[in-house]
């Protein structure tokens, strides 16, 4: 059976100058274990949770950002699929923007370091290809939709 992991690719817009979709920037979290990768919050589903649900508890517990401080945006969920030791995994990416972009970020034990970046810089952290094009698409999905907000 795959092992099955969900969770959110979080945004910001950031006010000022810069015009959409330059002000948008991605919340990546850094590990502090393994290779110590860069990923959106996401984590494993308990037994009789459904996916949203598990999405939303790991990024509360990831980074502290809670169902109160997040806009889930419709009509986005992403798959990636992979191997992880030889088993397959399935993650499952939706994504929020968090309503007020100076809320603050609180880390697990899990990570050690969080940062907000622009589409080019997450995807240059996040190394692995499918979740490049996770974020792209992502990024692709708030342009098509900049003006139904």
């Amino acid at each position: 059976m795959a092992l099955r992991a969900c969770g959110f690719i979080v945004f910001r817009r950031l006010a000022g100058r810069i015009p959409p979709p330059g002000n948008i920037e991605y919340l990546l979290l850094q590990t502090s274990y393994g290779e110590h990768h860069w990923t959106p919050p996401k984590g494993h589903v308990d037994p009789g949770e459904d996916d949203l649900t598990t999405a939303l508890r790991e990024t509360k517990e990831e980074a502290g950002l809670g169902p109160e401080h997040l806009q889930v945006i419709e009509g986005f969920v992403h798959a990636l699929h992979y191997e992880v030791r030889g088993r397959p995994k399935e993650v499952l990416y939706w994504l929020a923007e968090l309503k007020d972009p100076g809320t603050a970020v609180t880390l697990s034990d899990e990570h050690w370091d969080y940062r907000w970046a622009r589409l080019e810089e997450a995807c240059a952290l996040a190394r692995y290809k499918d979740l490049q094009d996770t974020l792209r698409a992502a990024h692709r999905h708030l342009e098509v939709h900049q003006g139904k907000r």
